[in-house]
């Protein structure tokens, strides 16, 4: 285990499983203690106890990401955080027309609301103490269209607008905030996709394969750390690369 991030407390949400989980582990192996957030307490409990192996604390908060109220709870739980990783998400594909109300509105408040929320929370003090870092996860989608993903899309393109807006709002004061877009990844979420549905996805990478939870892990953990210095308001691309035409 390195000390770079000993002392430190991160709050990652999603956490109990693919990147979060992965996020989590790789910050508890750095030093810093982790807030795990999900809504499995028996997926929890397991992700804390796998944390709590890497020598650090760890303890695990329910929460639903889709209520305001709950998102502010889990926020005052949290408490005083040095690196907020906001992982969670949700990602559910339709058409325009089979686009209803209720599922853009769940997309914009887990992917968009959440984090503009637990922000608002838990930057002020990261701004007070003199430093903090924060990341976002983003996809590909917020940048590109993406047939039967516009909901998705739009709630990531927000995100990845906000992140320039609070490196801006916060970064005056020692607290950096930057994004990770991901390509497609093999997790338990997008596993309900299916391999094949999983495979035409990354054929629109160079490597011609979907990303492990790990491999995007280590981009969200070079961002948080000090190497990352000088980096803020930055969108780091972490989709496998974008074949040429032709």
């Amino acid at each position: 285990m390195s000390g770079e991030l000993s002392g430190a407390t991160a709050l990652v949400t999603g956490a109990t499983a693919g990147i979060g989980r992965a996020v989590a582990l790789r910050l508890a192996a750095r030093g810093a203690e982790v807030v795990v957030h999900g809504r499995d307490a028996r997926r929890g409990a397991s992700v804390a106890e796998e944390v709590s192996a890497a020598g650090v604390r760890a303890r695990f908060v329910a929460a639903d990401l889709a209520e305001a109220d709950d998102v502010r709870r889990l926020a005052a739980e949290a408490g005083e955080v040095d690196i907020l990783v906001n992982n969670a998400g949700v990602y559910r594909f339709a058409d325009t027309a089979g686009t209803s109300p209720e599922m853009f509105d769940v997309h914009m408040a887990i992917n968009a609301r959440a984090p503009l929320l637990l922000v608002g929370r838990l930057a002020p003090g990261m701004a007070a103490r003199g430093h903090g870092v924060i990341v976002n996860l983003s996809t590909i989608a917020a940048g590109a269209p993406a047939r039967n993903a516009g909901a998705y899309g739009a709630s990531k393109a927000a995100l990845e607008l906000l992140t320039r807006v609070w490196a801006d709002e916060f970064g005056g004061r020692g607290v950096r905030v930057n994004a990770v877009r991901s390509g497609p990844v093999r997790t338990p979420g997008t596993a309900e996709m299916g391999e094949e549905a999983l495979r035409t996805v990354a054929r629109a990478t160079v490597f011609d394969r979907p990303a492990e939870p790990d491999e995007i892990a280590e981009a969200v953990v070079f961002l948080v750390s000090p190497r990352a210095s000088y980096i803020t308001g930055a969108v780091l691309e972490a989709r496998g690369g974008e074949p040429a035409f032709g």
